[in-house]
């Protein structure tokens, strides 16, 4: 599309955009000034769904009603709840049903799928991570490395990107591959980094680890809801991601967990388990062993907290009434229009450090900000911008697909020119 700067152009966008209509569904949170914040941190925290309140009010109305016969009596009962969100879950990370399921938070999710998939032995121990990693990841990874008896300094391996350059290369994984492989247990990165918006080409990530003997798993807590990760084509052993950044559920939510269909009934695998993994038709006979469900679900541990999993469903609702292929439509005409407004800047006080290429990138934008000391970031949030500052010298934009419009894109550039 032919991009203009001016905004009528921003508005025409918003009256053609079909999915226009679902903003009106979310909480857009108030500028001081009493009109709508231009709210740019869906990568972050995702916007409450206006109906996540009645789905709660349905479940507490439901407890107060009928205590413990909730389980099994409740509008929605209690005791499958979990399986409510695996079909939609499933579709937005690209994967079968058996192989999703929600469960615990992001980096709990990562210990356990790195219990069954980081085992090394002999020579065979180091991790490779992006250098420039969610520290939780990397604090995880190191902590697994020592847990096993390794020094977590020798043993993880960090790909990096060129110098002068932001993102890394595959080749230069390759070379790492073809350098180390033989000594690598396990690749395990951000599907889409957290800093600079990268979206990494997973398919090939695992086609390169498991020819090099390695087990591969991702952290797609940027990428789901976001991008298309085609977790199951992509072949990678397991998957984890957070579901309060783009599937907006809400401060601290649950997690999600993919394990690809092949280890579905490995029982040899080594894991962490408890109650709610076992066997659910023999589950409450309470003596018998351990015999883990079939797929993903065979890694749960305890009942899940049906409060949160209510502000799941009501976001996971929302995207199927959207589409996800839809909103990834959008996504990428909308990420493209603020680019191009960028782009339209003068100076060179800001440059954009996330991938050009669509299938590169979600719907961040990464902003690097020259001689920055977060002053300029300071001023915008004045101006009612809410977005995220990463230091050194990052200001991370994320038009979400489902609430925000390219009237947010203009407003949000327009401040930023008068500030600039």
């Amino acid at each position: 599309m032919n991009f203009k700067t001016d905004h009528n152009f921003a508005i025409e966008l918003n009256k053609s955009d079909s999915l226009s209509r679902f903003r009106e569904s979310f909480h857009i949170p108030k500028h001081t000034d009493g009109t709508d914040s231009i709210y740019l941190c869906g990568n972050s925290l995702g916007l409450q769904p206006r109906q996540t309140k009645t789905f709660l009010n349905q479940e507490l109305d439901d407890w107060a009603r009928l205590g413990v016969e909730g389980h099994f009596h409740a509008a929605h009962p209690w005791m499958p709840y979990h399986e409510f969100l695996t079909e939609t879950t499933a579709q937005i990370v690209g994967a079968k049903p058996h192989e999703v399921v929600i469960m615990n938070t992001l980096t709990t999710n990562l210990h356990l799928m790195m219990v069954s998939f980081y085992q090394p032995k002999g020579k065979r121990t180091k991790i490779i991570i992006e250098a420039d990693a969610f520290p939780s990841d990397r604090y995880a990874v190191a902590s697994q490395v020592k847990f096993h008896g390794h020094d977590d300094k020798e043993n993880i391996i960090e790909w990096s990107p060129r110098a002068g350059e932001h993102t890394p290369r595959i080749e230069d994984l390759e070379n790492l591959l073809k350098e180390q492989g033989d000594e690598i247990a396990l690749i395990m990165v951000g599907a889409v980094n957290y800093y600079t918006g990268q979206f990494f080409d997973l398919k090939k990530i695992t086609e390169l680890g498991h020819a090099a003997g390695a087990m591969v798993g991702f952290d797609c807590a940027h990428g789901a809801g976001n991008v298309d990760l085609q977790l199951h084509n992509s072949g990678a052993d397991f998957a984890v991601w957070c579901t309060y950044k783009y599937m907006n559920s809400g401060p601290g939510s649950l997690g999600g967990c993919f394990v690809h269909e092949r280890h579905a009934s490995n029982s040899d695998l080594p894991r962490f388990t408890g109650w709610w993994g076992h066997n659910k038709d023999t589950r409450f006979k309470m003596r018998d062993d351990f015999e883990p469900m079939h797929g993903a679900e065979g890694w749960q541990l305890s009942n899940p907290p049906i409060l949160s999993m209510v502000a799941i469903r009501a976001s996971l609702d929302l995207f199927a009434q959207a589409g996800f292929e839809n909103l990834r439509q959008k996504s990428i005409q909308l990420t493209n229009y603020l680019e191009y407004l960028l782009s339209n800047l003068e100076g060179d006080r800001i440059s954009i450090i996330t991938p050009e290429n669509p299938k590169d990138r979600g719907c961040q934008l990464s902003l690097a900000v020259k001689n920055a000391d977060k002053s300029l970031f300071d001023a915008i949030t004045e101006k009612g911008v809410i977005a995220d500052w990463r230091e050194p010298d990052v200001i991370r934009i994320a038009p979400v697909p489902l609430y925000n419009n390219y009237e947010d894109c203009w407003r949000f550039v327009d401040v930023l020119k008068s500030e600039l």
